[in-house]
């Protein structure tokens, strides 16, 4: 029998979807399933995945492309990084104003 979650969600190596406290009107995450916490910390083992997540970023950040005018690709280091693990942002539109927790 087939496994929607295992041949489709959980298949390759990165993951993306939209981000669940948005900065933007569209704001979508892509993600190594491999715990890696900075571009800074990957090593010269990780250039596969590197070479997966960048096609992953291109054809997510094409398909925003072809639905806005624009976007924007992001990754955060040091302080601007506020999780402990490596991601990077294809976001479009206008800036959310966010409520304090």
């Amino acid at each position: 029998m087939a496994d929607f979650y295992c041949d489709e969600v959980l298949s390759g190596k990165v993951l993306a979807f939209h981000h669940t406290k948005p900065y933007y009107t569209t704001h979508i995450v892509v993600i190594p399933k491999k715990h890696i916490s900075s571009l800074l910390d990957m090593v010269d083992n990780d250039r596969g995945l590197l070479i997966e997540m960048m096609g992953v970023i291109r054809r997510v950040a094409a398909q925003v492309l072809d639905q806005h005018e624009g976007c924007r690709v992001i990754t955060n280091l040091g302080s601007y990084q506020d999780s402990g693990h490596l991601y990077w942002h294809v976001v479009s539109g206008e800036r959310l104003q966010r409520q304090p927790v």
